[in-house]
């Protein structure tokens, strides 16, 4: 933890730091209380020791201030004098604890340990950790997703930039999640900022937090999303939608370890590692301006792409079946299974929403389906996408002046959604629909469906 030590005895000070700094805290100190409240504003502090007799400015008044202005901070009242009504109000304010002089070296180790423990209960608090832990697996056995797991053994080893590329649903923040947590930094927080999900105008106060006054509303100093993530990792989501101020900032932070809340003028130093993930095409926002070249070159120092999931189709029935479990205890019901026929129908469907796809339809499934066993029509229902894609099939077979013309729509999408879902294999697609593979590849060039180079 970042400890400060805020007294006027040099050597209570000097005593402290000692054995603080040989349990592993890095130690600041203050010899007055408006001193400690200057350090405060410039530095990130997890733990303040308050002696409650300070010149000028005595240690309620800090105490006050802190609580008011950096209420995420725990504060220890230390002081000479054992008077109880002021350890009574001191606590009622909002400190951890008051200890009495002479110190106890026992009783410091045990309380700044169990401030230690707080904190990291509140961290795992934030994220609920064990479900996440159980809902963050990755989830199957293609072989790209073996290179993806073997990939994060060996760079959660290291403080490496990640940069995560794919399509949306493809289960970016899986992975981030993984790295972190198979990190050294894994006891300490994971904090997930969404560019796209927060106004433009807002997303440097969220990240790099603003002082009062900043902007109309700024009535209190607010820490960001960078400074919660101190010591931990910070995953930055849908990084393509941010603005090119915030990405100038958040270079600075990765060369400098370094930056200034919005309003402020102090430079914060922070330590953080940084993930990053994006759905859209970098290298074209780079072409386009709207994306720093430099920027782009420091978060992909290890690039991971995630395939969508109709790239590996084999990993559905795995998908399928974790799901089902995960909603049978989510929504305490009796477990549900598909039927065979609706696990071809699903293995057969490109899901362009990729696994959140997925998910969302088997939560929607559980909820809507009163049966066991899942069949067909109920999947079909419940394809939302699939449906209003059909539609607009429909409507353009329909509205096809002649037979010959509506039955041509037809075979084009018939065969081309056919041979996505065999991976675009001609052989493959013949054996399943019954037709000769002569027969079949001349239907496709009087069709003009053109098999993709790379298959």
């Amino acid at each position: 933890m970042n400890i400060l030590i805020i007294d006027d005895e040099k050597n209570i000070r000097q005593t402290l730091s000692g054995i603080l700094t040989d349990e592993g805290h890095t130690i600041s100190q203050a010899e007055t209380g408006e001193e400690g409240l200057r350090h405060l504003e410039e530095s990130l502090i997890d733990l303040v020791f308050l002696d409650v007799k300070l010149p000028k400015m005595n240690g309620i008044d800090v105490l006050k201030q802190i609580m008011k202005e950096w209420p995420q901070i725990d504060v220890l009242m230390i002081s000479g004098d054992s008077d109880i009504n002021t350890a009574v109000n001191a606590v009622k304010m909002g400190a951890h604890d008051f200890m009495e002089k002479p110190l106890s070296l026992p009783k410091i180790l045990i309380a700044v340990q169990n401030i230690t423990e707080k904190r990291k209960l509140y961290q795992k608090c934030i994220i609920d950790d064990e479900k996440i832990d159980y809902r963050y697996r990755i989830i199957g056995q293609s072989p790209q997703i073996n290179t993806i797991r073997d990939m994060i053994r060996r760079v959660a080893k290291t403080d490496a930039k990640v940069l995560i590329t794919g399509e949306s649903g493809t289960g970016k923040e899986l992975v981030a999640y993984a790295i972190h947590k198979m990190s050294v930094r894994s006891d300490n927080p994971f904090i997930t900022f969404n560019s796209a999900a927060i106004p433009n105008e807002l997303v440097e106060s969220e990240l790099f937090g603003h002082e009062k006054g900043a902007f109309t509303g700024a009535d209190r100093q607010k820490p960001g999303k960078l400074e919660s993530a101190n010591h931990g990792t910070i995953f930055l989501d849908e990084i393509g939608d941010m603005n090119i101020d915030a990405q100038s900032k958040i270079l600075r932070v990765l060369e400098e370890g370094k930056f200034e809340r919005v309003g402020g003028t102090r430079t914060i130093d922070i330590d953080v590692r940084v993930l990053a993930a994006t759905n859209r095409n970098i290298v074209e926002m780079i072409k386009a301006g709207s994306f720093r070249e430099d920027l782009y070159y420091r978060l992909n120092v290890v690039p991971f792409y995630l395939p969508p999931l109709r790239e590996r189709t084999g990993d559905i029935p795995v998908l399928l079946d974790h799901y089902l479990h995960v909603f049978s205890n989510e929504l305490t019901t009796a477990r549900k299974h598909f039927s065979d026929f609706a696990k071809d129908l699903l293995k057969n469907y490109q899901f362009p929403g990729n696994i959140r796809e997925l998910k969302n339809l088997i939560e929607r499934l559980y909820i809507l389906s009163d049966n066991d066993e899942i069949d067909e029509s109920d999947v079909r229902q419940n394809l939302v996408f699939q449906n209003s894609v059909s539609s607009d099939i429909m409507k353009t077979i329909l509205q096809e002046n002649s037979y010959s013309d509506a039955k041509q729509s037809f075979e084009i999408y018939y065969f081309t959604e056919k041979l996505r879902a065999s991976n675009w294999n001609i052989s493959r697609l013949a054996n399943e629909i019954g037709v000769l593979q002569p027969n079949l590849s001349r239907k496709l060039k009087s069709l003009g469906i053109i098999i993709p180079e790379d298959n």
